[in-house]
Order: C-alpha cells, then sequence, then structure tokens
C-alpha cells in the first residue's frame, strides 16, 4: 500500500501530457508543480501503515479456543442442548424386584413410585416385611415385624372404597417417643394418577409411633397419615410437615389391605 500512494504522490507532481518515468528522472520539478505536488503529511504515513497492522491481526491461541466459530461453534451449541435436554428428561422407570406379589400395589403404580425414591435405596430389592393379610391387623405386630430391619420402609394401603395410598419412611418403624426420621420421608396418593408429597421444611415430624398408633406428618394438631394399634382405622388430613392433601377419599377410613416393604 506504501507503493501504491507513493506512486500516487508522483502522478500529481506530473504536468498533464507529460511522460512520468522521464520527468521523474530527468526532470526536476518547477515552481508550479512544487505548488501543486501533495505535501508530505507523517501522519497519514502512519495511518496506511497501521491499516497493514490491522489487517495483519491475528486472534491469540486462547481465543481462538475459547470462541468457536462457524460450523463448529453450531455443532458444540447442539450437543450441549442435547446433553442438557437428556440430563433434565426423567428416566425411564425401572420395575422394583419383588421376593413376593403384592396385594395393593400393581406392576405400574410400583415404577411410578420408583421415580420418586431415594437414589440411595433405587435398584433394591423389596422384601414384604408386614402385611395384613399374611400377618393380621395388629400394630403390635408390624413393630415386631419390623425388628431387625433398619433400613427405609415403604408402606402401602388400600381402603375399603378401594383408594391406594400410603408412605415413604426414612427408618424402619418402631415404637418411639418422639417424631424420628429424615427429610427423605414423603407420603403419596393414587386418585387416580400418584401425587407425592415430599418434606416442606416446615418441621421434622416424619414419623412417630405409639402402642395403639402410627403418626406421619403433623401440624396444628393434625396428622399427614395415622393408623389406630388395630390397623383397621386411620385418617388423613393436611399437614406442615408435607403440604399434604387428604389421601383418601375422606379423612376418616378403613383399611382392607396394608403392607410395609422393606427396600435392603
Amino acid at each position: 500500500m506504501l507503493h501504491v500512494a507513493d506512486h500516487i504522490d508522483t502522478l500529481r507532481t506530473t504536468p498533464a501530457g507529460s511522460d512520468s518515468g522521464a520527468s521523474s528522472r530527468g526532470r526536476t520539478a518547477g515552481p508550479q508543480d512544487r505548488r501543486t505536488a501533495a505535501p508530505h503529511c507523517p501522519r497519514m504515513d502512519a495511518g496506511r501503515r497501521m491499516k497493514g497492522v490491522r489487517w495483519r491481526y491475528t486472534r491469540l491461541p486462547s481465543q481462538v479456543e475459547d470462541t468457536p466459530s462457524g460450523e463448529e461453534g453450531e455443532e458444540e451449541g447442539e450437543e450441549e442442548e442435547k446433553e442438557a435436554a437428556s440430563a433434565q428428561a426423567p428416566e425411564d422407570p425401572v420395575e422394583p424386584q419383588l421376593e413376593e406379589a403384592s396385594q395393593v400395589l400393581g406392576a405400574l403404580e410400583m415404577r411410578q413410585l420408583s421415580l420418586h425414591l431415594p437414589p440411595s435405596v433405587t435398584g433394591r430389592s423389596w422384601s414384604l416385611a408386614f402385611c395384613t393379610a399374611r400377618d393380621g391387623f395388629s400394630l403390635r405386630s408390624l413393630y415386631r415385624q419390623m425388628e431387625g430391619h433398619s433400613g427405609p420402609v415403604l408402606l402401602a394401603l388400600k381402603d375399603q372404597d378401594g383408594q391406594m395410598f400410603g408412605a415413604f419412611s426414612s427408618s424402619e418403624f418402631r415404637l418411639s417417643r418422639g417424631f424420628y426420621g429424615t427429610g427423605e420421608t414423603f407420603l403419596f396418593s393414587f386418585s387416580p394418577q400418584l401425587k407425592v408429597f415430599k418434606w416442606t421444611g416446615s418441621n421434622s415430624f416424619f414419623v412417630k409411633g405409639d402402642v395403639d398408633s402410627l403418626m406421619m406428618g403433623s401440624g396444628s394438631g393434625q396428622f399427614g397419615l395415622w393408623l389406630d394399634g388395630d390397623l383397621y382405622h386411620g385418617g388423613s388430613h393436611p399437614c406442615a410437615t408435607f403440604n399434604n392433601e387428604v389421601l383418601a377419599r375422606r379423612e376418616q377410613f378403613c383399611i382392607k389391605d396394608l403392607e410395609a416393604w422393606v427396600l435392603s
């Protein structure tokens, strides 16, 4: 670019109709030539050089790596979107492995519940520790069957109206002076679609076992789920622990079948 500019300056200092090559070699510019010649401008030369520098500018390797261009950038963006979508998509429900058939929950209900279980128990086999059809309607019998088990328990009920509901406890059911358990505990109901009521963080009233009643969730004197000593009558009310709905069709219900599954 500097040579082109110099050539333009030479043309400006050459009178019309003369040989530019001969004038530049054998003739000295006269006063008129000197008046018409473009004055030398250092800033213009510097500007021309800067233009050349800009065109020769190359980004650093770190900039090239951090800023993908063209089709490569689009492909990487599409791959990232696919990975994010797969991470957010729920996993396919896995049917739990049962040591014996359930009289309360079907295969579909168990697959749906398995999606809401803590990761620590996913894939574990379900062992039927207690059921009213085999062990009778007695809360004391439930406590006895729980002895020797220290893992989480899934409690499933079916009332006389055919409604299915229950609870997941992070610990086995036992007699206790106060409430026990962790925030992994939750209530659920099929009405008819599955509804799961997780811990709200309002209180820690998860599970309490008395001689004549079993309670799960509490607040304002109400229990999310409670069962009497005969395991025949029960009740369900909204409570602060789980912010749940009434699990059965009515607040007071009669139990038809009850099962306690140990996830071991």
